[in-house]
């Protein structure tokens, strides 16, 4: 039960409170501590490791403190993300509970930490008895937990270890400091992306924003796998936003992305698909520079060809007196999702030659989403399968961003 005068509101005003100056190693024990006024003998947070294969346990102060002195901090709690009931709860982003034992012990409760629409990792919960109301309190406190993750993320280099299982090279290092959070979305779109090889990338870049009713989308894929091709990636980032934000349209930012590498990393080529989904009329503008096409998914199927447009060249060729790339236009449904992918997902090659492919992309999407998955759970399986099929060895950047637009969901 909870203790006396602990209400619901009272617990995560304080939690609230505290953690505005809270350092994220001491996450662990205020989470606890507000488990126990609500109710619980246990409350304990695991994140989602990088590439999403496991659900780590936040350390302990003392893990924390060894942590950040490179000292290890041992071996953290890790639950396998497509073998747990942990896992369960984080991929269908529902809360699970633990079968009752036999003796009447304390049931345990797996509730996802999701900011927003973008899934963090889960909240263990354990009790006695966990009921509905219970259950409703955790919810509460887990939402909480996401918020905190994610403001403290950012600067922490303990919740950065926590979620790594090896070391970074120093070009991927570059990137990901760029790159915005995997999922966003509002009761009207969701978009998500993943990106491998996580620890190692060097090239591949994607960014999605909102701005009132429209969801910017960008996928990029700079030349190489070096150090300035993660210099490419970032530079051209910030020349979109940049150019967005100060009101430009999607030639603009073309144009600058051009202008930025012609002057500050010349000889690097980068393809593209940059565009604005107006979430209020479905209305998609887009550029391809030298990229694959996108591909539209309606009713589970691929609309064969639908956003198939003659492809301008790939940016970084201001020299040579190419115009500014034409805008397209293509009107979407309601329900229907595009799918973008730089050309190291579909020339994966496995041991023996062959190729994963276009069609086999579609399909793996499909099957994913007719079973209801949400869409960061569709991508995370799809990453997984290039995986496997090139034997964890990608010979060069996969990056897929799924965006679905669905007026009208609450």
């Amino acid at each position: 039960m909870p203790a006396d005068g602990d209400t619901l509101g009272t617990v995560l005003a304080d939690v609230l409170a505290s953690a505005h100056r809270l350092a994220p190693r001491a996450i662990p024990l205020l989470v606890a501590d507000a488990g126990r006024r609500l109710g619980l003998t246990g409350a304990r947070v695991y994140v989602a490791d990088l590439q999403q294969q496991g659900l780590v346990a936040l350390p302990t102060p003392e893990q924390a403190s060894r942590l950040a002195a490179g000292e290890g901090a041992g071996e953290l709690e890790t639950l396998p993300v497509d073998n747990s009931l942990a896992g369960h709860a984080y991929r269908t982003e529902t809360v699970r509970l633990s079968r009752p034992d036999s003796d009447g012990g304390e049931r345990t409760g797996w509730v996802p930490v999701v900011d927003g629409i973008g899934r963090m990792g889960v909240l263990r919960v354990t009790a006695p008895e966990l009921d509905a109301s219970l259950l409703h309190r955790c919810e509460a406190l887990a939402g909480l937990v996401a918020m905190i993750l994610a403001t403290k993320q950012p600067f922490s280099d303990v919740l950065a270890q926590t979620t790594r299982t090896r070391s970074m090279r120093l070009q991927a290092e570059l990137l990901w400091a760029f790159l915005p959070p995997r999922t966003i979305g509002t009761a009207a779109v969701t978009s998500s992306a993943v990106l491998e090889p996580a620890y190692e990338v060097g090239g591949d870049a994607y960014d999605h924003s909102l701005a009132g009713d429209l969801l910017h989308l960008s996928l990029l894929d700079a030349m190489g796998h070096d150090l300035a091709s993660g210099g490419c990636s970032a530079a051209a980032l910030a020349a979109s936003r940049s150019t967005r934000r100060a009101g430009g349209g999607l030639d603009d930012v073309a144009v600058e992305i051009d202008r930025t590498l012609e002057r500050w990393i010349p000889e690097r080529l980068l393809t593209c698909v940059i565009g604005d989904l107006d979430t209020a009329t479905g209305r998609l503008r887009w550029i391809n520079c030298g990229h694959p096409a996108p591909l539209l998914i309606r009713d589970r199927h691929i609309v064969t060809g639908a956003l198939d447009r003659a492809p301008h060249p790939p940016l970084g060729l201001t020299g040579y007196g190419i115009a500014a790339p034409p805008v397209h236009t293509a009107q979407l449904q309601p329900g229907d999702r595009l799918l973008l992918f730089t050309d190291g997902v579909t020339d994966a090659r496995s041991v023996t030659g062959d190729l994963f492919g276009e069609q086999r992309l579609a399909d793996i999407v499909v099957r994913a989403l007719a079973e209801g998955l949400p869409a960061p759970e569709a991508l995370r399986r799809l990453i997984q399968d290039i995986l496997v099929h090139q034997d964890q060895r990608l010979s060069d950047d996969a990056t897929i961003l799924l965006a679905e637009w669905h007026p009208g969901r609450r």
